[in-house]
């Protein structure tokens, strides 16, 4: 396993880890939130996905920036 690598699986290890604890707690959070709105609750579990999502995005940009150079 080369460095670039390690380096990758470490950060993917640390982004799952914490979207993983995140999701554990996102019950709790939609509760709260739901609350006081039931589109609030919604909200709240359309940007947990969507930062998700863009986390891994722009996780690969920077791969593909680096690469290119």
């Amino acid at each position: 396993m080369d460095r670039d690598t390690r380096n990758a699986a470490i950060a993917a290890f640390w982004i799952m880890l914490l979207f993983g604890i995140a999701a554990y707690n996102l019950p709790k959070v939609m509760l709260a939130a739901g609350s006081i709105s039931t589109i609030l609750a919604g909200i709240v579990a359309v940007v947990f996905l969507l930062g998700f999502f863009a986390v891994f995005w722009l996780r690969s940009r920077s791969q593909r920036k680096k690469q290119d150079k």
